[in-house]
């Protein structure tokens, strides 16, 4: 600018639009006056703040918290977060909407993102069978133990559900141990809530039953009685979340080999099943160190039982 160049000459030097450097030097010009160096340490000073506006959220821990509780319990959006603490919320750090859904988007907020609007109401296309209903009383897995996310406890357990082609009837039931990864299949021919809770009582008869995590199918609905005829809690995930119940997902996923997507389970046996089920259980899993589910599995009942032996016969010698 200090030889008089015309913009579109500058533009057609740099490569650039006529737009881009009129923009450049509108936006960057100090006191009308266009100076390089001082252009670049203004861009810079935007670019440090924009930064730090991605950040704020995370690192304040006031803020952080009021933005997860307006979020999660009052279902407040981003907009109204912002506005509340610029108007009202005064003594707590303010922070732009922008910087809000930065965090929310960010790996310590991901969690709380399914509480967007654009997220609650989103529906997917189509009839889907099976789709998650609202259940009254649920326990949603943010209250599960941590020790059960790090599979350091053995008796937590995993339910989800195989279905048949859209011409098929009757359904998979799979429960899957965490720890040990150890699965139970059982064919369903009808999946009334009463016969689902007795389904799940018998098949885990007789083990250590911690917890018990599931998703929202109105299968569960029931979850009450459910959780009073195992002993132990019940978990929902939440809604169009399967990766938080991943672990029986997986073995949904190894199921599909032996059980096409979109074939009739009625068709099958339950010999059949029962040979899934046994190649499952002795399948070499390099999580378990290239042990298998059985191998470990029995390993932790022996666990179980070896106090309760060690105390009855101590209780004998000292009678």
């Amino acid at each position: 600018m200090c030889k008089n160049r015309s913009r579109r000459f500058i533009a057609e030097k740099l490569d650039r639009s006529v737009s881009s450097i009129s923009d450049e030097i509108t936006g960057n010009s100090v006191r009308c006056t266009y100076n390089a160096k001082k252009a670049h340490f203004k861009a810079y000073q935007k670019r440090w703040r924009s930064k730090l506006q991605c950040m704020k959220v995370a690192v304040d821990v006031s803020l952080k918290r009021f933005v997860i509780d307006s979020m999660t319990k009052e279902h407040q959006s981003p907009e109204g977060i912002s506005g509340r603490l610029k108007q009202v919320e005064k003594k707590i750090q303010y922070a732009s909407t922008k910087a809000i859904y930065n965090f929310v988007r960010s790996p310590g907020g991901r969690r709380i993102e399914q509480h967007l609007y654009s997220k609650a109401v989103h529906k997917k296309g189509g009839p889907k069978r099976g789709r998650s209903v609202s259940i009254d009383g649920r326990t949603m897995i943010d209250a599960r133990p941590k020790s059960v996310e790090n599979r350091l406890e053995f008796g937590h357990y995993e339910g989800d559900f195989v279905e048949s082609g859209r011409d098929g009837t009757g359904c998979l039931l799979v429960l899957v141990e965490r720890k040990t990864r150890y699965p139970f299949l059982r064919y369903l021919e009808d999946r009334s809530t009463k016969k689902v809770n007795r389904i799940v009582e018998e098949m885990l008869h007789g083990n250590l039953v911690k917890s018990f995590t599931v998703d929202n199918d109105i299968s569960f609905q029931k979850h009450e009685a459910l959780s009073e005829l195992i002993d132990a809690a019940v978990f929902f995930c939440h809604p169009q979340s399967p990766h938080e119940k991943g672990t029986v997902e997986n073995r949904n996923k190894a199921i599909r080999r032996y059980a096409k997507k979109k074939s009739d389970l009625s068709t099958f046996s339950q010999e059949y099943f029962a040979e899934v089920e046994r190649k499952l259980r002795n399948r070499f899993m390099k999580c378990l160190q290239y042990q298998t589910p059985r191998e470990v599995f029995e390993k932790e009942v022996r666990k179980q039982k070896r106090p309760r032996v060690c105390g009855m016969v101590l209780e004998k010698l000292l009678t």
